[in-house]
């Protein structure tokens, strides 16, 4: 086993390496980016090595930065979380040429997989079938195009080189082609590092149902149960669980036996997931990633096994120590994904800010994986994943419920979030019932009602006197816990005075008609489509704001002439702010 491990990664992933590594006695080492200089992984971890940069760009994908604390730290691993370099062959050889061991599979098989399209035509010789599509990368709206034409609309334009949802965009006609494909590159270059993108037909009330793979380093493979991940937004998992309902047990055993084959069929090592759309009694191979992912608690709580063990077991030469027979499955777990986002409406709009509240709900069956605290920032520059709310229960009723007594418990005050969505998914009958799909909360399901409110952020306590305290300081690039006399305040965390926010706005970002158009929340912005003098029709998108990594239309509210235009592209802007008027 190895002695350190360093994790590439942040948040809640991050914690959950660290935490199986110290049970194991196993020391940890922590990277941050400027932003995450005082986060919960870097806390916790035995050692921590700034990075440098605000963005991902300049941190958390800063391969120069991370070999070098790599060889500051002396670590002789390295764990990549997931997303970041998590599924990037030439971050594995870079890894592997410092001499550290890289907790994953072989760049080879990351190649392979870690590539969409190439993992498409390894799955079909390994005799699985995938979703019909394009099995090279396309560069122009007229491909789209041409592959609508011939298959039909709508068609799903995919990140080659990530997963997730990240870089995805559903094209319903020939108009959105050009849109959509500058959108996808632009999300997949800001979150995976690699612009590529291909094309699959667009199924239209499919369930997303994904299987866990253990392979060893021995050419031992085997399956250890199936996810449903079927209640999305944007493309992106809310809820998930374990075992799949209302799942034939034979179509079970066909996709976990075919996961495998697609595993050994790549040479594939370590934990990793493949990715299926299952409709009318059929499934077909949609990817394979070559990690841990954001999901894998509720195959924990079914298995009984740490993954991350696995994979650190694994990575060691370790054989597994049990054969597919032996795979025990008991009860139902579900996980509810807790973003920074408001849901209000259906709309989802990325919510960064300040954590002023944080209670943990407890009680049998409840696991809470997080990577944030009370007076923890979550900001506009990273993923908007605050905490996972797993529950495990003897069936999936009983878990159902238990988890809408958790998220009753659960209360996180200073941001928005999907808790109030979570609420009603699992009180609804469709949900309850196993009748949604992918498409289901998008298409279906009325949030018409749901309100996530944002509580003002407190002011700051000035207290005069002086106590010795723990502090945090750098030397060298090293992060180091010392001890010093500073001035007294009240015990926990603290954050500087701020207004409450404004109330938060639909996706147009301004009230209804007054030409006045604002943004929802803070972000970037990377295009902006119209000029002044430029005639618009109410709903045209004026331009295009990223947060959190991903885009949102900012449209126009109503129909006029464009008379201001306050941004540019690459402008940083807050919740509120004027972008155009319209008169």
């Amino acid at each position: 086993m190895p002695k350190k491990v360093l994790i590439a990664n942040r948040g809640e992933i991050a914690v959950r390496v660290m935490r199986t590594c110290r049970e194991l006695g196993i020391g940890t080492v922590a990277v941050y980016s400027e932003l995450d200089r005082e986060a919960m992984h870097v806390r916790m971890a035995d050692e921590a090595y700034a990075l440098g940069g605000q963005i991902a760009a300049d941190s958390y994908l800063n391969v120069e930065a991370i070999v070098a604390a790599l060889r500051e730290s002396g670590a002789d691993a390295l764990h990549p979380g997931y997303g970041f370099f998590s599924e990037n062959a030439d971050f594995a050889r870079r890894v592997a040429a410092a001499g550290v061991r890289f907790i994953g599979p072989p760049p080879e098989a990351i190649e392979v997989m870690g590539d969409k399209i190439s993992s498409r035509l390894a799955a079909e010789q390994a005799g699985v079938a995938g979703v019909p599509g394009r099995s090279e990368p396309i560069t122009s709206a007229e491909e789209v195009v041409a592959f609508g034409q011939e298959f039909g609309w709508p068609v799903a334009i995919k990140a080659a080189f990530g997963g997730g949802g990240r870089g995805m965009k559903v094209v319903h006609s020939a108009d959105e082609a050009a849109e959509a494909v500058e959108s996808a590159q632009r999300e997949a270059q800001a979150y995976f590092g690699r612009a590529e993108i291909y094309l699959e037909r667009y199924l239209a009330w499919p369930r997303h149902i994904e299987m866990q793979v253990l392979a060893d380093t021995h050419g031992h493979a085997l399956w250890l149960g199936e996810r449903d991940c079927s209640s999305q937004r944007r493309h992106q998992k809310l809820i998930e669980e374990c075992p799949a309902p209302d799942f034939p047990d034979d179509v079970r055993q066909a996709m976990g036996e075919a996961a495998v084959r697609v595993a050994l069929a790549c040479g594939y090592t370590n934990a990793g997931t493949v990715e299926f759309l299952y409709q009318e009694g059929e499934f077909f191979f949609l990817e394979m990633n070559t990690r841990l992912q954001v999901e894998h608690p509720v195959t924990e709580l079914v298995t009984g096994l740490d993954l991350v063990e696995w994979q650190l077991r694994i990575a060691d030469g370790e054989p597994l120590g049990f054969t597919q027979d032996e795979v025990r499955r008991t009860g139902h777990a579900i996980e509810a994904r807790i973003n920074a986002e408001d849901p209000a409406g259906g709309r989802f709009l990325p919510s960064p800010g300040t954590i002023t509240a944080f209670e943990v709900p407890g009680g049998p069956g409840v696991r809470l994986d997080t990577g944030y605290q009370r007076g923890d920032t979550v900001s506009q520059h990273y993923d908007n994943l605050v905490a996972k709310l797993c529950v495990w229960a003897d069936d999936r009723d009983r878990a159902r419920r238990r988890l809408l007594r958790a998220l009753e418990e659960l209360r996180i005050e200073g941001i928005a979030t999907t808790i109030p969505a979570h609420q009603a998914i699992l009180s609804h009958p469709d949900f309850a019932n196993a009748t949604h799909s992918t498409n289901w909360v998008e298409e279906r399901l009325d949030l018409s009602g749901v309100s996530a409110p944002v509580d003002p952020v407190p002011a700051e306590d000035t207290g005069e006197e002086r106590v010795l305290r723990e502090v945090t300081a750098e030397v060298g690039g090293r992060r180091y816990q010392v001890r010093l006399w500073v001035p007294d305040v009240a015990s926990g965390p603290r954050v500087a005075a701020a207004k409450a926010p404004a109330k938060r706005r639909g996706a147009t970002g301004s009230a209804a008609g007054t030409g006045t158009i604002t943004v929802p929340m803070q972000g970037t912005i990377v295009k902006v489509l119209v000029a002044v003098g430029a005639v618009v029709e109410a709903g045209q998108t004026i331009c295009v704001l990223e947060a959190m990594k991903m885009e949102n239309a900012i449209n126009a509210d109503k129909s006029g002439t464009v008379r201001e235009i306050r941004v540019a592209a690459g402008d940083l802007v807050g919740g509120g702010d004027v972008v155009a008027v319209i008169e």
